[in-house]
């Protein structure tokens, strides 16, 4: 399974290269309209950046509610920590989500 989730990592990381007008051969091609998979590139991106940031928050948020279950009396720490880490975390997906759409060249 692990490198199932590897391989398409790989896969997904060729296209956004490959998709990069930037990385052009040519100067041509990012001018006439060669960079038309820089579209696919930026949101693909940014939704591998989403999927990742909810997956995250959404075990920090589990791990969370289940540690308080197992220490009531520990509830208010560990909710300011979840919330801390949430946080951080919605903050490297906003980031991502930038960067990615940034990486689009409308040309």
């Amino acid at each position: 399974m692990k490198t199932m989730k590897l391989a398409l990592v790989a896969a997904f990381g060729a296209l956004l290269l490959a998709s990069n007008p930037a990385l052009a051969a040519d100067g041509a091609a990012v001018t006439s309209g060669g960079g038309s998979l820089a579209g696919l590139g930026a949101g693909l991106a940014a939704g591998l950046a989403v999927l990742g940031a909810g997956w995250g928050i959404g075990r920090i948020g589990g791990s969370a509610v289940e540690s308080i279950a197992r220490q009531p009396e520990m509830a208010g720490r560990i909710f300011v920590n979840m919330i801390l880490t949430a946080a951080l975390v919605e903050g490297v997906a906003l980031f991502a989500v930038v960067v990615g759409l940034l990486g689009f060249n409308k040309a």
